[in-house]
């Protein structure tokens, strides 16, 4: 018994439409002897006649309309595949110009585009990492598709946001520091420590856990990039504020503790401009920020037990 082919099941299916060898070889273009040789091949993969043949045309067996319908089946799958490649070449690739802050950008931007890669895998995504308010400008001018920000103040005109997570601000501290294993410290335990801050002038690097007018807090070293922070952190060289965000980019040795303050905390949030089209790669976008904003919280608080 033979093998059914593509052509031979094209050759059937004109055959059956039109009641016709001669009709089916002059809609595929083949010779009448080329189409009465294909249905003589699916003949014999069928093991049994597939047309009754009149004086008058040709009409399909019992055998020949099971055949028919799968062939119908088949053919029309891959019609459908042609259909899907062609619109592939034609189509220009999708595009999420997509704006973070710097600590988003240590897990949560980074994995979410990862995961919306998985799904979408032909989307291209430009990346801006900058200061938020500079990132909420761009979103009002349509320079970016969706932002990811921090703060609590109103958006520009024209920008609406979405909170994705409450960022916990947290301490880290050298092994062995007196405080390490603590899950959260209060700001008066932190009244006689040295900082290792990323300015001088603690009311903008501090972040306003712990603002004390009559005490304010020594800073020894000052150092802008967060490695350069943890690095003397982890050397004893005193202590520095990290947001929940980054805790997967750090070392495991290094201590950390929720700071016990009602003003301990970032929230953050997707920035996009308001009545911008709610296309599907934006939906599934910020379905994998919130994904990922789940599995670092979850991450944070298994950290600190």
């Amino acid at each position: 018994m033979g093998e059914f082919t593509v052509t031979g099941l094209r050759v059937v299916r004109e055959a059956a439409r039109h009641g016709s060898f001669s009709t089916a070889a002059e809609r595929l273009g083949y010779t009448q002897s080329a189409v009465s040789r294909q249905i003589a091949l699916m003949e014999q993969a069928a093991g049994r006649p597939l047309f009754e043949r009149h004086a008058r045309g040709v009409r399909p067996t019992e055998a020949g309309r099971v055949v028919l319908r799968r062939a119908e089946a088949v053919l029309g799958e891959l019609d459908a595949v042609r259909h899907d490649l062609d619109d592939l070449g034609a189509r220009t690739p999708a595009r999420l110009r997509v704006g973070a802050f710097p600590t988003a950008m240590a897990a949560l931007v980074p994995r979410a585009i990862a995961a919306l890669g998985e799904q979408e895998p032909q989307v291209r995504v430009p990346l801006r990492e900058g200061l938020s308010p500079r990132l909420l400008a761009a979103v009002a001018r349509g320079r970016l598709d969706v932002a990811v920000v921090t703060g609590s103040g109103r958006p520009p005109d024209g920008v609406g946001a979405v909170p994705l997570l409450d960022d916990p601000l947290l301490v880290a501290l050298p092994p062995g520091h007196a405080l390490a294993g603590l899950a959260s410290v209060t700001p008066s335990m932190l009244r006689h420590e040295r900082w290792i801050a990323g300015s001088a002038e603690p009311g903008t690097t501090l972040l306003g856990a712990w603002e004390d007018a009559s005490r304010p807090p020594e800073v020894a070293f000052v150092a802008r990039d967060w490695v350069a922070k943890v690095g003397l952190v982890a050397a004893g060289l005193g202590i520095t504020v990290v947001p929940g965000l980054v805790v997967p980019a750090l070392p495991p040795d290094v201590a950390l503790a929720r700071i016990d303050h009602s003003a301990a905390v970032r929230p953050t949030l997707l920035a996009r401009r308001e009545g911008a089209p709610d296309d599907h790669v934006r939906r599934a976008f910020t379905e994998a920020l919130r994904d990922r904003a789940a599995d670092l919280s979850a991450h944070l608080r298994q950290r600190l037990r």
